[in-house]
């Protein structure tokens, strides 16, 4: 007998939530989704079938995922007292000048923090499915951590892989002897490479997906200075941030999914571009953001999911 109601476009749909990397300012992320929770009484590991996620963003992905945590306890994951050891270098000299000769943080914080939140927890241990990825160094091609393909990886492995940011942390060394660096070098927004393990993952292609970014910096580059620049000019006026920024697979992610696709971010206005600013000021200011977004997009989020 056919049942007519899995032709209805929205019926039985999945749910994934893709988190984009960006060092703090991912903040705004969980500040937007605490009101989401606050404001429906329903729990944001609840609603999703899927939590993807790169860099930073795969660190709050994966808390949903496995844990089933609320947005608000994972935000304290981030508070003063873990960012200032996550954010622990004795390299003062090289993280004050403006070529680093070493990383600009050591990995123990950062890991550190990653066994008191998963312990030795692999990804098979995941209360939700949960994908993240990261860069293959010496084999120059991504790599893939997901619920399906590699459910014997731990949460911290796969996590301390993807958020190995260049310039930042230092790479980092699987069990495999394999090297990885930040999964954004791949690409900072994971929505198409979420969509497509999602599919075979959630057996359905009928998947509606929440896109979370990270702000973008939209600063005037003068265009005729940059005519002069080399390495270190281009280090200096964000290169890195323009590949972070792009939105260019947002565009083509809409084209795609059109009605089922919803992408939260905006400017990042006063909110510093560095992803390590950690000052007082600056996490107010991405705080103030992730209430922005709920103002522009929440009653649109809400709709979406249709809670």
């Amino acid at each position: 007998m056919i049942n007519f109601f899995n032709y209805l476009p929205n019926f039985n749909s999945k749910k994934i939530i893709c988190f984009d990397g960006g060092g703090v300012r991912t903040i705004a992320s969980l500040v937007f989704l605490k009101k989401f929770e606050a404001e429906t009484g329903k729990k944001i590991s609840d609603i999703f079938d899927m939590f993807i996620g790169t860099s930073a963003g795969a660190f709050n992905a994966a808390c949903f995922a496995y844990g089933g945590f609320s947005a608000d306890k994972i935000k304290r994951y981030w508070d003063r007292g873990y960012l200032d050891k996550i954010m622990k270098s004795s390299f003062f000299w090289d993280k004050a000048s403006l070529i680093q000769a070493r990383p600009r943080y050591e990995s123990e914080g950062r890991l550190q923090l990653l066994d008191e939140v998963f312990k030795n927890s692999t990804i098979k241990d995941s209360n939700k499915p949960f994908l993240c990825y990261a860069y293959d160094i010496e084999n120059r091609s991504h790599k893939i951590f997901d619920s399906h393909n590699t459910p014997e990886v731990t949460f911290k492995d796969a996590i301390a892989a993807s958020s190995a940011a260049p310039m930042y942390f230092p790479s980092y060394k699987m069990k495999d002897d394999s090297w990885m660096i930040d999964g954004s070098i791949v690409t900072n927004n994971p929505t198409l490479i979420g969509y497509q393990y999602s599919k075979k993952i959630l057996d359905t292609k009928n998947i509606k997906i929440l896109s979370i970014g990270a702000g973008q910096n939209k600063i005037k580059i003068e265009g005729e200075n940059s005519t002069n620049w080399g390495g270190v000019g281009w280090l200096r006026n964000d290169i890195m941030g323009m590949m972070l920024d792009s939105e260019i697979h947002n565009q083509i992610a809409f084209s795609f999914f059109e009605n089922n696709y919803l992408r939260i971010n905006s400017p990042l206005g006063k909110v510093n571009k560095m992803l390590d600013d950690s000052s007082d000021e600056n996490l107010e200011k991405i705080h103030l953001m992730g209430m922005e977004w709920w103002s522009d997009f929440g009653d649109e989020t809400i709709q979406f999911l249709e809670i």
